[in-house]
C-alpha cells in the first residue's frame, strides 16, 4: 500500500464523521440552508423584487418565489452574462457553465465563488465513502483518467465561462495531478473523435486504475482501446482498473455491454452532477440510493411529477417526501437558481438516511395519446427482458407514430442498437410491451381498448447512434441522446440507420 492510499483511508474516516452528521440531521441542515441562502441574497436585484427581506418560513417563500425553468430566470442571467453585479447572487459569479439545452439554445448557468467547492467536495467524497466502506484505496496510487470536456475556458463580462467539466478540471487536487490522465493538451482537443483516439494512445501503456465518464462515451473508449489491442478486453490491458465512475444517464440500460468490453465485473460509484450543483452521489455498494447532498448549499423542492405542468401543483420541502413517488426535483442555490426546475425527476428510496435515484426528465416521455410513459417504465421494461433473453442493447431511443400506414392503429416506436440481437424481433418486442403494460396502467389500458397497438422495434445499424450524434455536432461530452419524446425530430433522421 501506497502512502497515498493509507493517508486517504485515515482522511476517509474522517469524512464518513461528516457524512453521518449529514445523513441524521438532514432536515435541520436543510432548513439552515434556506434561511443561509435567503439571507444572503436578500438585497440582490431578485431578492428585493420578491422581498426576500420579508421571508421567514417555506410557505412566505412559495408565495414570492415562482417555479422557474431557465426561460424564466433568462432575463436574470443574461444581465449576469452582460456583467451586471448582484442580480440573482452578490457579486458576480466565478464561472458561467455553458451547457445545451432543448429548447434553450446555448445556456449559462452561474457558478459562485461559494457552490465551486462543492462540487470538487462532492466528488471527493464520493470517492472517499468508497474507500470507507470498502478498504478499496489502492486506486488512489495508480492512474486515473477524466473522460470530459474541454478545459479551455472563454471570458464573458470578466467571467470564465466553459463546460462543467472543464471549469472542474482546473479544481482537481494537486495530490491526484500527477496520476491524472490524459494530458491538458488532449483534454483540450475539441472534436471528441481525435480526443478519443488520442485518449487511446496517451492511456495505452498506463496502469490504469480507475475511469470516469458517461457509460456511451466511456463505451467508445474501451471499443477504441480494444482495437488496438487486438480485441483485448480493458481488464487485459489494465490490469489493475478497480473503480469505474459514472453519472449523467442511468447506468444500467450500460452496465452489460460495459461489463462486457471490460471482462469483469468490478465497483462503479454513480454520482450526480449538474451545472446548477452536485445533488447526489453513491455512497455504499450495499445499498440502493443515492445520498442526498442537504449541506452544500441547495434547498431542494419537490413536485410530483403527474402535478407538475398543473397551475398551482404542490410544492413541498424534504421533510413532506414520500418514498417510491415521482417528483421534479426543483433547487434553490448558492449561485443564485431560485425555484429552478431543473427537469430531472427522482424518487426516494430512502429517508433514513434521505437516499434518491434519478428516473428520468420531466418533459422526456410520451403522451402522445394520455398515457404519460416515463423513462424509467421504459428503461426497466427493456432491460428486463432483454436481459432474460440473453440480448445485448447498445442505445435506443422511442418515439410515437400517430400517423400509421392506413389501417393500421397507432403505436410506440422504439428505435434500438443491439450488440446481440434477439432471435426473433417481433417475439422480443411483444415481450417488451407486455413488460411497458405491466408499469404503466395508462398504457396496458389503451392496448386493450385498440386505441394503440403494441409496440414496433426499428433495429439500427452498428454505431447509429454514434453517427446521429455526430450529425448533430453532439457528439462526446456530456451530450446524451434523449430516450424518450413526443416527437418524431429523433426518430425520423433514425430512418436513415434502421437495419
Amino acid at each position: 500500500m501506497g502512502l497515498r492510499s493509507a493517508l486517504s483511508k485515515i482522511f476517509a474516516a474522517a469524512v464518513n464523521r461528516q457524512l453521518n452528521r449529514l445523513r441524521k440531521n438532514a432536515i435541520a441542515l436543510q432548513q439552515n440552508t434556506f434561511s443561509d441562502l435567503v439571507d444572503a441574497a436578500k438585497d440582490t436585484a431578485f431578492g428585493r423584487e420578491h422581498r426576500f427581506a420579508e421571508i421567514s418560513n417555506y410557505n412566505d417563500f412559495k408565495k414570492n418565489v415562482p417555479i422557474h425553468d431557465y426561460e424564466d430566470l433568462r432575463p436574470y442571467i443574461d444581465r449576469v452574462v452582460n456583467g451586471e453585479e448582484n442580480v440573482l447572487w452578490p457579486g458576480k459569479p466565478a464561472y458561467l457553465a455553458k451547457t445545451s439545452g432543448t429548447t434553450s439554445g446555448v445556456k449559462y448557468i452561474p457558478i459562485s465563488k461559494e457552490s465551486m467547492p462543492e462540487h470538487i467536495k462532492a466528488a471527493r467524497n464520493a470517492l472517499l465513502s468508497y474507500i470507507h466502506e470498502t478498504g478499496n484505496a489502492d486506486f488512489v496510487d495508480g492512474k486515473m483518467i477524466f473522460l470530459q470536456g474541454s478545459p479551455t475556458l472563454t471570458v464573458k463580462a470578466g467571467i470564465s465561462t466553459g463546460r462543467l467539466s472543464g471549469i472542474v478540471a482546473h479544481h482537481v487536487p494537486a495530490y491526484l495531478q500527477k496520476n491524472r490522465l490524459p494530458s491538458y493538451e488532449t483534454n483540450c482537443i475539441e472534436d471528441w473523435e481525435q480526443k478519443v483516439d488520442a485518449i487511446v494512445e496517451e492511456t495505452f501503456n498506463q496502469d490504469m486504475h480507475l475511469i470516469s465518464g458517461i457509460p456511451p462515451w466511456c463505451q467508445m473508449y474501451f471499443d477504441r482501446l480494444s482495437v488496438k489491442a487486438g480485441d483485448k478486453k480493458v481488464k487485459d490491458i489494465f490490469p489493475n482498473f478497480k473503480l469505474y465512475v459514472h453519472g449523467g444517464v442511468n447506468y444500467e440500460p450500460y452496465r452489460a455491454r460495459m461489463e462486457e468490453s471490460i471482462g469483469a465485473k468490478i465497483d462503479a460509484i454513480e454520482t450526480y452532477p449538474a451545472s446548477e450543483g452536485f445533488i447526489a452521489f453513491q455512497d455504499s455498494q450495499k445499498e440502493k440510493g443515492l445520498l442526498l447532498l442537504v449541506d452544500s448549499g441547495i434547498f431542494y423542492e419537490f413536485i410530483p411529477s403527474e402535478e407538475y405542468f398543473n397551475e398551482n401543483p404542490t410544492r413541498i420541502n424534504l421533510k413532506d417526501v414520500e418514498l417510491d413517488k415521482n417528483y421534479a426535483l426543483i433547487m434553490n442555490t448558492s449561485a443564485g437558481l431560485w425555484g429552478y426546475s431543473l427537469g430531472d425527476t427522482i424518487k426516494f428510496v430512502s429517508k433514513d438516511p434521505y437516499k434518491i435515484i434519478v428516473t428520468g426528465r420531466i418533459k422526456h416521455y410520451i403522451s402522445a395519446f394520455g398515457e404519460h410513459v416515463i423513462g424509467e417504465e421504459v428503461e426497466q421494461s427493456l432491460m428486463g427482458v432483454a436481459q432474460q433473453e440473453g440480448v445485448d442493447v447498445v442505445e435506443f431511443t422511442v418515439a410515437p407514430q400517430v400517423n400509421p400506414m392506413p389501417g393500421q392503429l397507432p403505436y410506440h416506436e422504439w428505435f434500438i442498437e443491439f450488440g446481440s440481437a434477439p432471435t426473433d424481433l417481433k417475439a422480443f418486442a411483444l415481450k417488451v410491451d407486455k413488460a411497458l403494460q405491466k408499469k404503466n396502467i395508462y398504457y396496458f389500458d389503451l392496448i386493450e381498448g385498440n386505441i394503440l397497438q403494441p409496440l414496433i422495434i426499428q433495429s439500427l445499424q452498428k454505431d447509429a447512434f454514434i453517427n446521429y450524434m455526430r450529425s448533430q455536432g453532439k457528439l462526446g461530452g456530456q451530450n446524451k441522446v434523449p430516450r424518450l419524446a413526443n416527437d418524431r425530430k429523433i426518430a425520423d433522421v433514425l430512418k436513415e440507420y434502421t437495419i
